[in-house]
């Protein structure tokens, strides 16, 4: 209701599309420049107060743009000002949000749980810009602020009665900065997250148009929000239809298939909607659009979180959430832009034609599987500190040392897979990795790699996961006895 109440309000007061573009800008763009301290901040503190806190920010903004558009204050760039302060509760919120639901959930019934999570919310997005219309008609644009602003108190309510688990915390707490230095490294080696991200980015880019530019394909066959409402209202129904098709679906074809023929079906339906001028001949494309687009968001959306172990899950969301709302920022600029100097028919023709297009990252970089076990494997033996170096142990960094005793005839495999587990070390923790071999012993290799802190590597031992044990073994059988760990403090250094 608020969406449609921002996007009708702006075009009410006679702004352009370049404006009502903005509107959804300025609700993407907090994502973008929020996204990676929010993630960090949902990994390190308490989910349950940081909910809390965000929550009762954007009552308070709701507020203010309720009363502000009741007193007549209300302009196109104070609408943009407080749709970007509202989004910005949203943008540090969502993150914790969505990890929060491995916490409500057995594992085994996550998959469930999101399915469920994304039926609510489209059957919401379905009815809400539908009530949006009908309430405005009736009392006013800033009606519909209103009821946003009492509908917090429900989410309040529940939130606050949250009893969340107690996590036992081994290694010390990471700092904020640290922690999103950490996030960006592990999403840097984990292939499989890069190439989702990839997709996302590309796919939100050109699929913005739609949400962009709808207000004003609305206008220009409604003179009132009822019509914009409906189209909202039934690709929120398309949505519903969407998430329970894509159950049966996943039983069937993979995961990459299903999202490259939504992609298509997607694309297809913003071509069309370029062309079409009437209330009855774009409601069934919107509700073919709504299917399509979610069977896309959540495919995408469940990927990430189970590529991601608990510790950072907050974080990798946080930066999936970046370049989605980034590409949806950036793209919403673009497309209205282009809706102003070329139209908004040409645009939306372009738009979908580029949506179709992005399936051809399908062929070089398909998405990834999310099946492997990332439960925590803590199987390292900590470290022994003697008393003499106890006060030095905040020092940094530290240098790691691995000494292998490799099996002659299976060293060439040895050398591939500890190149693997180089990307685990480095993903984990590690800012520095090298494998060096002995001058003076045939099969003998000797593996470095640095961290910024002792703190930072105990909680490298933390961060090691069941799917990472596969490897290990395989590494371990390449050598004929236990490798020799050592743990060196930095002490001094000169250059020449």
């Amino acid at each position: 209701m608020q969406n449609v109440g921002a996007a009708w309000l702006m075009v009410s007061l006679g702004a352009g599309p370049i404006y009502v573009a903005l509107t959804q800008t300025a609700a993407s763009l907090p994502y973008f420049l929020l996204a990676l301290p929010a993630g960090s901040a949902g990994d390190i503190f308490d989910r349950r107060k940081l909910i809390l806190f965000t929550e009762f920010w954007m009552m308070a903004v709701a507020l203010l743009l309720a009363v502000s558009t009741i007193a007549g204050f209300m302009s196109p760039w104070l609408l943009l000002a407080l749709t970007f302060a509202l989004s910005a509760g949203d943008a540090f919120e969502t993150p914790t949000w969505r990890a929060a639901l491995p916490e409500l959930v057995p594992k085994e019934d996550l998959a469930a749980a999101s399915a469920l999570n994304g039926i609510e919310f489209n059957l919401a997005r379905a009815v809400g810009p539908a009530l949006a219309g009908i309430v405005i008609a009736a009392a006013g644009v800033a009606a519909a602020f209103v009821v946003n602003f009492v509908s917090f108190f429900g989410v309040i309510l529940v939130v606050a009665r949250w009893k969340r688990p107690i996590r036992n915390r081994t290694a010390p707490r990471e700092t904020l900065a640290g922690a999103t230095v950490a996030a960006i490294r592990y999403v840097r080696h984990s292939p499989a997250i890069l190439t989702v991200l990839v997709r996302t980015g590309v796919v939100m880019f050109f699929s913005s148009a739609l949400f962009a530019l709808l207000p004003s394909v609305a206008r220009s066959v409604s003179d009132t929000a009822i019509g914009y409402g409906l189209l909202l209202g039934c690709f929120g129904a398309g949505a519903i239809v969407g998430a329970l098709v894509m159950q049966s679906a996943r039983d069937r074809w993979s995961t990459e298939v299903i999202v490259s023929a939504g992609v298509v079906v997607l694309g297809v339906a913003i071509a069309a909607i370029g062309g079409l001028h009437r209330l009855s001949s774009l409601a069934p494309v919107m509700l073919i659009g709504g299917a399509a687009w979610v069977i896309f968001i959540s495919l995408i959306n469940s990927l990430v979180q189970n590529l991601a172990p608990d510790w950072v899950r907050a974080r990798v969301l946080a930066i999936f959430i970046l370049v989605y709302q980034g590409s949806f920022a950036f793209g919403s600029a673009a497309w209205g832009a282009v809706a102003q100097r070329a139209g908004i028919h040409a645009a939306l023709v372009c738009a979908g034609i580029g949506t179709i297009g992005t399936t051809v990252f399908a062929v070089f970089a398909q998405l990834p599987d999310s099946s492997a076990d990332l439960s925590p494997w803590n199987h390292w033996r900590m470290p022994v500190v003697i008393k003499e170096v106890e006060s030095e142990i905040q020092r940094g960094p530290v240098l790691v040392t691995v000494l292998y005793d490799v099996i002659r005839e299976r060293e060439a495999e040895f050398v591939e897979a500890i190149h693997q587990y180089a990307r685990i070390r480095l993903r984990d923790g590690a800012y520095r990795w090298g494998i060096f071999r002995d001058t003076e012993s045939e099969n003998r290799y000797l593996e470095i790699f640095l961290v910024n802190s002792w703190a930072e590597h105990l909680r490298q031992h933390e961060r090691q996961t069941l799917a990472d044990r596969e490897l290990e073994r395989r590494l371990r059988s390449y050598v004929a006895s236990e490798p020799e760990a050592r743990h060196l403090i930095y002490t001094y250094s000169k250059e020449t």
